[in-house]
């Protein structure tokens, strides 16, 4: 069972996310809260494995929140369900940890299908999450040169990450085994200092790793 927490400051969007996600024989949802702050003491208390974040809330926005959870409990994932959609919010919320960021358009099965990927290991974005990051990479002036820290082999799975793929899908891909993957994304992530595959990935594409090193 996937373990979720909805954290929304209203009680009709957490009714009715609630109500649907209740139907999913896999999914299990284990609280609701009305602002940051009761997130960060629920995730604490009941340990979930996904909280579906709103961003604007009071008393501690989506934001903050997302920051101490992935501060405490790194293995604990955090997808942005927001009305936002400019680089403002999505930028932050991406740096602060999140895992994905969807729109609270998003159609129901979508909705299920992005839980259940972001528990594979995988990053989603709403394509215009996506567009907004792009726009902020492009926007980046006089970015300097930074050397890249990575093996030839890590710089493999970094591209392969950055194309959203599980640890399983790069394994195959890379022919290595899975175990293998585990290690050589625990040294990405210890050399580039990021928290998670998001992070990477958005690392990746401002330096220009996304390529690889070609080697087979």
């Amino acid at each position: 069972m996937i373990r979720v927490l909805i954290a929304d400051d209203h009680h009709i969007v957490r009714r009715g996310l609630i109500v649907f996600l209740k139907t999913q024989k896999d999914i299990e949802v284990v609280g609701e809260a009305k602002n940051g702050l009761e997130a960060i003491e629920l995730v604490e208390s009941l340990m979930p494995d996904v909280v579906l974040m709103d961003l604007v809330m009071p008393e501690m926005d989506g934001i903050q929140a997302t920051k101490k959870i992935k501060e405490q409990w790194s293995d604990v994932e955090v997808l942005m369900l927001t009305s936002f959609s400019d680089k403002d919010h999505v930028l932050p919320a991406i740096e602060a940890g999140a895992a994905g960021y969807q729109l609270k358009d998003i159609e129901p099965d979508d909705l299920v299908t992005a839980i259940r990927k972001i528990m594979l290991g995988e990053s989603i974005m709403h394509p215009v999450a996506t567009t907004q990051l792009e726009e902020s990479i492009r926007e980046e002036e006089n970015l300097p040169h930074i050397k890249n820290p990575l093996t030839p082999r890590e710089r493999d799975v970094l591209a392969e990450l950055t194309k959203g793929k599980s640890n399983r899908e790069i394994a195959s891909s890379l022919f290595v085994t899975e175990k293998t993957v585990k290690t050589h994304i625990s040294n990405i992530f210890n050399k580039l200092q990021v928290q998670d595959r998001t992070q990477a990935a958005l690392y990746a594409v401002k330096h220009n790793l996304t390529e690889g090193s070609g080697l087979q």
